[in-house]
Formats: C-alpha cells, structure tokens, sequence
C-alpha cells in the first residue's frame, strides 16, 4: 500500500511540476508582465510597469527602460509593445512586426512619471554587471538621488569594486546622509560633498551652516565646505573663461586674418568684409540643405564639403568687389569706405531676399556635437575644439602661403614697396584682385566656422567687423604674427571682462585700452618693415 501511494506522489509531482516551474519562473522574471502592462499605454499602466521592473537585473528590463525614457516605443492595447528599429517596429519580446490593423501609440509619460522613470532606469544600471551601465546610473543618481532608493545605493556601495563607480555612489549616499539624524553620517556627507566641490551640491550644504545646525561640528564643516566649493567654482568659471575667449578668439582670427592681407597691402578699409564671414555661413547652410535632400546617408560629411565651398564663394564676391569697385578708387580712403559700406548694405539685402530676414540654423554633424567634461561647470564642447584647431590650421596655411610660395612673394614685394615691385615686372592689379580674394575667401572660412556656435543671419558680419578692424591695428597692418596675438588676446580680454562689468562695458574699456596702445605704439605689436614704410 505505501509503495503505492509513493507511485502514485512521483506520478502528481511529474504532472504538476512543469506548472509549478513555470509559475516560479514568471514571479521571477517581471519583463513579460511588466511589458503586459505597459502594452495597455495609460499613466497609471506605465507606471505600474516601471515600478515592477525597479529590482530586476535583466537585461531586457534596462533595454525597455531606456527606450521608454528616449521615445522609442509604442503600444498597441491588443497587439502589445514596439520598438523603433532599423527594420521597422518589431515586438520588445518576440521580435515580431505588428500585426497589419495595429494602432501603434506612444505611452502617456507625465512629468512625474519621467522622474519616477528616470530613477527607475538609475536602479536597475546600477544592479547590471557592465560597468559603464553601472558608470551611468550612478552617475544619474548623484545628480537627483530617490529617497526610495538608499539602501539600493547603499548595496551598491558596498558591492562596488570600480572606483569611478564608487565615486558617484557616493555622491548620491551622502546627498541622502544630509537629511539624517545621526551628526556622524552629516558630518561625513559634508566632508565628501565639500570635496567633490559641485555647484550643484551647495544650496544642499548651506542649511548645515547655519543655525538650523544643532551639531557645532558639522556646521564648521559645512562652513569649510562651501569656502571649497567657492573657491574650486572660481577657477572653474576662469578655466571656463579662458576657453570661450579662446573660441571667440579663433573666430577673430579667421575674420582678421584675411583683412590683415587686404588692408596691409592695398591700405583699403573694406567695410565689406564683415559680410564675407556672412556668405561663408549661408554657404554652410545651402551645402548642409544639400546633403540632406541629395545625399541624407552623408549629411554629416556636409561641413567638410562647405568649407571649400564657402572660401570659393567668398573668394569670388571679393575679388568680383575687387575688380568693379575698389580698383577705381584706390587713393580715396574716404570715398573706398563709402562705396565698401553701401555694398555691405547690399549684400545684407540680398541674401534677405534669397533666405528671408528670420535666423537659419546650421546643426552640427554628430562628430562635432557634446563636449568633454573636464570638471562640474565646465565641458569643453568639440565644436568649439573644432574651431579653435580650424583657426590655427588656416593660419598655418596662411603663413606657408605668403611665407614659401612664388605667390606670398609677390605679395609681400608689392606690400613693402608697390612702385619697385611694378617696375621689377610684377603685375600689381592681379595681386591686388588674387590678394582680395585670399583675404575674402578666408573670411568665408570664418563663416564656417560661425555657423557651428551661432544662428545665421543677414546682419551676421555686422558684429565682428569693428573687432576686426582693432585686431588688425592692435596686431600690425599686414603682420599675421600681430594678427594672432590681437585676435586671441581681444579674445581673452573680451571674455574675462564681461562677466565681471557686463557686454556693453567690457566693450567700451576693450576700445579705451587700444586707443591707449595705439597712442604709445602706432605701429601695433608688429611694425611693418618695407622701404614703404620707411619713406
């Protein structure tokens, strides 16, 4: 009879077992029901889903996770859930297409509700085995750490081994031990948030300091905190300084640059130069509307293809002025400046009628767009690293072209001494028009380069020509050298000056120093030698 009823269990145990597996398995893994859930598209169903993905280490749970928060899924209440992918939308779990009568919808995200998922996502990063997930969500999670979450940063914490990891985790941990009742667990939390020096943590330390404090200890170190928070902030804001005067610095450079060569060797105040800078960035953008309608596979090869596009065209309108306008009135300063104001005034009104008076904008291709972090409050962004090593490219090119050519010669003989060089059989009017255009199309550059960090307009060159004009006096009349150490340190001086007395201030003191300058040292940095300059 026991023999029996043993039989007769093994046979139940067989029948049932494969149901009890099953059911163990679905209360382990929530992907299926969560994706069951969100499959129904409304608020209250996406955030049920979430919530039930918050503990999970699958690898599915951190995909969904991220295509939820990027937009990349959509729902159908019969056919289930989406993602976008090269193929089309194709099921989160079987990978299969919709069905043809699906009504594919993106889920309702509320404000909360991307809080609540942002959070979420941090979680689940931090529990993955890749380092860079975990990198990521504690990274998240030091910027807006959930209450919700402590004791999984605080596992996390004790479970890291990467000490980048570390690092943020504890960032996020001690922004939670601010709010603690324990004085110890405050008074480490300060310490480490001082340390880290963020700008961000500080309005989270300045309650401790005062008298809200009961602990005398932690309100010192909170004191200490915000002096070092205070002071690395400063020399982050200079480090920051000292880029963007850089970046303005290398637009000033490519504008000056080409106005250098002109105005050394035919003494010709173009008021038109400034509108070179503006067809170079329109050009940008007629090259970048052209990859994207002829060749969308290549758009972001468009600004390799603009620059040689935008010194043609530039180069072209300056030596076509060149050759209509400015050759009859050489000798005339005041009637070239008129006649070079007026053009400007044209140009500007045409390429309205071309392109309309509203701002065009030039995205940048995806190799040139984020930046490097090198500190909090400071990312140096690769369009602007871009820029400052495209200055110094075409000033080297520049420099080779006047320095070791056949052609930068002639330049240099019919600057120094125009009458000997006319005499020695240099045709002086076709290096005055190739000059022109040297100096124009590498305005044009300058455009290009513009058109990365700010929107296009007609009046574009309206902003950089007087610069322009004090880099090249404050430099040298015809001395790249001179040109370089104006543009850049107009550039600096520009930049550390405004943060401090304002746009409109910084500019008249910038203008009161080089009137300055110019009364001790006519001659700016870098005299100009020549038996021209002699006579």
């Amino acid at each position: 009879m026991a023999s029996r009823r043993s039989i007769v269990f093994l046979l139940l145990c067989v029948l049932v077992a494969p149901s009890w597996l099953a059911a163990a398995e679905g209360a382990s893994d929530p992907v299926p029901a969560a994706v069951a859930t969100l499959g129904l598209g409304s608020a209250s169903d996406v955030r049920e889903a979430v919530d039930a993905l918050a503990g999970s280490t699958d690898p599915r749970a951190l995909a969904l996770l991220g295509e939820l928060a990027e937009g990349r899924l959509q729902v159908d209440n019969a056919a289930g859930v989406y993602r976008s992918t090269p193929a089309g939308w194709r099921h989160v779990l079987s990978d299969e297409p919709p069905p043809a009568d699906a009504e594919l919808v993106a889920p309702s995200l509320t404000n909360a509700l991307r809080r609540q998922l942002a959070a979420v996502r941090a979680q689940v990063q931090i529990a993955s085995p890749d380092a860079n997930q975990r990198l990521a969500g504690a990274r998240a999670m030091a910027e807006k750490p959930a209450p919700e979450a402590d004791a999984v940063l605080r596992t996390a914490l004790a479970q890291e081994h990467d000490a980048s990891v570390r690092h943020w985790l504890r960032l996020a941990v001690a922004q939670l031990d601010l709010q603690s009742a324990d004085p110890a667990l405050r008074l480490a939390a300060v310490t480490v948030l001082g340390e880290a020096g963020r700008l961000g943590d500080r309005a989270l330390i300045v309650p401790l300091a005062g008298d809200t404090e009961v602990d005398a200890s932690v309100r010192a170190a909170a004191v200490q905190a915000l002096s070092r928070i205070d002071r690395q902030q400063w020399w982050v804001h200079q480090a920051a300084n000292l880029f963007y005067g850089l970046s303005l610095g290398s637009i000033l450079l490519l504008s000056a640059l080409g106005l250098a060569i002109t105005f050394g060797l035919m003494g010709v105040i173009n008021m038109a130069h400034g509108e070179m800078l503006m067809l170079g960035a329109y050009t940008t953008y007629v090259v970048q509307r052209l990859f994207q309608s002829q060749w969308p596979a290549w758009q972001d090869a468009y600004l390799l293809a603009a620059i040689p596009a935008a010194f043609a065209v530039a180069a072209l309108v300056g030596v076509a002025l060149e050759r209509l306008v400015i050759r009859h009135l050489y000798g005339r300063p005041l009637e070239t400046l008129l006649a070079t104001w007026g053009i400007s005034l044209g140009l500007i009104q045409a390429v309205r009628l071309v392109f309309g008076a509203q701002n065009v904008s030039v995205a940048n291709p995806s190799w040139l767009m984020g930046g490097w972090a090198v500190a909090d409050g400071l990312v140096l962004t690769y369009n602007r690293l871009a820029i400052i090593v495209f200055a110094l490219a075409v000033l080297s090119m520049a420099f080779l072209l006047l320095q070791r050519t056949s052609l930068g010669l002639t330049v240099r003989a019919v600057t120094q001494n125009r009458p000997m060089a006319a005499a020695m059989g240099i045709n002086t009017a076709s290096i005055d028009a190739w000059t022109f255009g040297l100096g124009s199309g590498i305005a044009g550059l300058g455009g290009v380069a513009l058109s990365q960090i700010d929107n296009v307009a007609p009046d574009l060159g309206q902003g950089y020509i007087v610069d322009s004009f004090m880099v090249v006096v404050l430099g040298g009349v015809g001395q790249l050298a001179g040109t370089f150490f104006g543009a850049f340190g107009l550039g600096l001086l520009t930049k550390f000056l405004e943060p401090e007395i304002g746009a409109v201030l910084g500019k008249v003191l910038v203008l009161v120093l080089i009137i300055l300058f110019i009364q001790r040292r006519p001659q700016g940095l870098f005299a100009q030698r020549g038996r021209a300059v002699e006579a």
